[in-house]
């Protein structure tokens, strides 16, 4: 009578690793692409909160726009908010959003553009509605 073997063969074990390792880098290929869209819908939503605060808070106050944007003149949102997901403030260089006033005269602009540069997306960009 023969004995029988239990246990795994080096050609299994390799191959059981190798299909475990594919795992493993397939969940953190997908987990950073998770983690840049949830930046990108961090970036949308300042963008979106400073676009509203412009148009329905200070424009609609003050019946113009202003030259720079910060929490001393959009004292209505969050101002965390300011700062992109990188740390970087808004204006300051490197920074994934921008403000651009246009038509401004005396401090007083009447439109601008804000945008919001994205990871995995184009540009997002709202503009003044007058």
């Amino acid at each position: 009578m023969r004995k029988s073997k239990t246990g795994f063969t080096i050609l299994e074990l390799a191959i059981v690793v190798a299909f475990a390792s594919l795992a493993v880098v397939l969940f953190f290929v997908q987990k950073a692409n998770v983690d840049a869209m949830d930046r990108d819908d961090d970036r949308k939503t300042a963008i979106n909160a400073m676009y509203y605060a412009l148009e329905e808070g200070f424009y609609a106050e003050n019946g113009y726009y202003p030259e720079t944007i910060s929490e001393k003149n959009l004292t209505v949102i969050d101002p965390a908010l300011f700062t992109d997901p990188s740390g970087i403030n808004l204006g300051e260089e490197g920074c994934s959003y921008t403000y651009d006033p246009a038509n401004c005269e005396d401090g007083k602009c009447k439109e601008y553009v804000l945008r919001a540069a994205l990871e995995k997306e184009e540009v997002y960009v709202k503009k003044s509605r007058s």
